[in-house]
């Protein structure tokens, strides 16, 4: 095993989720995705806490760059646009590996109850770190809510669309979710 090769934390991801298609996320131990990866248990554990995190590994990331997005919306933008700058950003941070891995990573998760607990403080956590840029921006505490509530469905859905598709870049990402939050807004326009 390579002590210090470069790119651990990947190759763990990747390992992980090849381990828990192969033989279901309880069956694999944290001993045999070290393994698999070409690295030491202590290893692993100096970049996750446990396996189950495996699966949230770029949402640090991810949440700073839908806030830095948002942050750096025009001054005039309006909440959603501010959103929508920020979905922009996040998208920078998606590349074609991660659109190759996702549909294995959701297979996961739809198998482990644990890992749709964890899917879904994911979420929340990435709609927080919106609804927290938002209100440093002066938006009010109830329309920053909704706007990252709607800003976290247009992700997902934009998400989706992107694995399923055929474009792999962020940009086209961007497209997707940006649409996505389109959708979301004229369709809650309509309830009255």
């Amino acid at each position: 095993m390579a002590r210090w090769e470069p790119g651990a934390r990947d190759r763990l991801v990747v390992a992980a989720v090849d381990l828990f298609t192969e033989q279901g996320y309880d069956a694999t131990t944290v001993a045999q995705i070290a393994e698999r990866a070409g690295v030491t248990k202590s290893t692993f554990f100096r970049h996750f806490p446990d396996k189950r995190e495996l699966l949230a590994a770029g949402q640090e990331t991810l949440g700073r760059l839908l806030s830095d997005g948002i942050a750096e919306a025009p001054g005039n933008a309006t909440p959603l646009e501010a959103v929508a700058a920020g979905l922009r950003r996040a998208a920078t941070a998606m590349g074609p590996g991660n659109r190759e891995l996702a549909p294995r990573v959701q297979a996961a998760i739809a198998a482990s109850t644990e890992l749709q607990e964890r899917d879904a403080l994911k979420s929340v956590g990435l709609t927080a770190a919106m609804a927290e840029a938002l209100i440093a921006r002066g938006v009010p505490g109830v329309t920053a809510a909704l706007a990252s509530e709607l800003g976290g469905l247009a992700f997902k859905r934009g998400f989706a669309e992107w694995i399923a598709g055929q474009g792999d870049t962020s940009d086209e990402l961007a497209r997707c979710a940006v649409a996505a939050l389109d959708e979301l807004r004229a369709a809650s326009a309509s309830l009255g």
